[in-house]
């Protein structure tokens, strides 16, 4: 009897998103690989090399990266709707994939996005893959949105962070779930009573501009972004956060509606989403977290073909 069509939900997650590499190679090591693939976000990238065939590139570029590096990716956009362009990451993205088209794939796959204004689930299973991908990964006020088919597109994972409801719906017979966010926030409570203290929340060293000096500006830049060395966070922590956390309640709430038959989920919560060069780790940690499910998945696919 034919094996049962396997489908894999690989969720958001930035950085944590490394863990995808560690899962889709362990997968592929046991003779599981997935036939349908559905990303959000940073799971999107990691599906779309997977099935194109280009995931060991993906790992390569992926533990290469430094702090150094990861900062020049980032090219600041100071006139735009998100305070990185990606045009750095868009043409990496394309000297791999720049005639790929989704319908012309051998396996099913389907980026989510999210569209601005209505707030709809977009699945981008038709086009230019590198623009779908694009449009899955446009972190709001991190990316700028993308325009697709007369839609303004955003991070998929703010309607769908780890989209099982794809996978079902491309007629995946068993699904694979792999939740980044599992360990990372916890579950939310109510904190009562907290005295309100007053705080400034930049010095005033810090408030000032720094002039002509290029180099000042750059780290100035850099503590705005990264945040600043006595904990206080930066720009994009403050957006990330923010994001995981609305994340990580929708995925709660979806994955109960319409729970997958298998659920991978890395240990990253240490990883921070901008954590970027520690690919090492993270991959580490998906790769444990998939062998500790592999005789389940393989007990599932025997019980179908009985």
């Amino acid at each position: 009897m034919a094996r049962p069509v396997i489908g894999i939900a690989l969720g958001g997650g930035a950085a944590r998103g490394w863990a995808h590499i560690g899962v889709l190679k362990t997968l592929m090591d046991a003779g599981l690989e997935p036939d349908i693939v559905a990303g959000t976000s940073i799971g999107a990238v990691a599906g779309a090399c997977y099935v194109t065939g280009r995931l060991q590139a993906l790992e390569d570029f992926a533990a290469a990266l430094t702090p150094r590096r990861v900062f020049g990716f980032l090219d600041i956009n100071f006139a735009g709707s998100g305070l990185i362009t990606g045009q750095r990451l868009s043409s990496r993205l394309e000297n791999h994939l720049q005639d790929v088209t989704i319908e012309r794939l051998e396996r099913k796959f389907v980026a989510v996005a999210t569209e601005l204004g209505t707030g709809h689930e977009v699945w981008l299973n038709k086009g230019s893959l590198v623009n779908a991908l694009q449009a899955s990964f446009a972190l709001p006020g991190i990316f700028r949105p993308v325009k697709i088919n007369g839609r303004w597109l955003i991070d998929g994972a703010l309607v769908n962070p780890v989209p099982v409801s794809v996978c079902r719906a491309l007629g995946a017979r068993i699904v694979i779930a792999v939740n980044l966010s599992s360990d990372s926030v916890n579950r939310g409570s109510v904190i009562h009573d907290q005295e309100v203290l007053a705080e400034l929340s930049m010095p005033p060293e810090e408030a000032k501009l720094p002039g002509k000096n290029g180099r000042a500006a750059i780290h100035l830049l850099h503590r705005q972004i990264f945040g600043r060395s006595d904990g206080a966070p930066g720009i994009s922590a403050v957006m990330m956060d923010a994001i995981n956390i609305t994340q990580d309640r929708i995925a709660r709430s979806r994955l109960a509606g319409d729970p997958p038959d298998i659920t991978i989920a890395p240990k990253v919560g240490s990883i921070g989403l901008f954590d970027f060069h520690r690919a090492g780790e993270a991959m580490e940690q998906g790769a444990r977290a998939a062998e500790k499910q592999i005789d389940e998945l393989k007990a599932l696919i025997g019980s179908a073909l009985v």
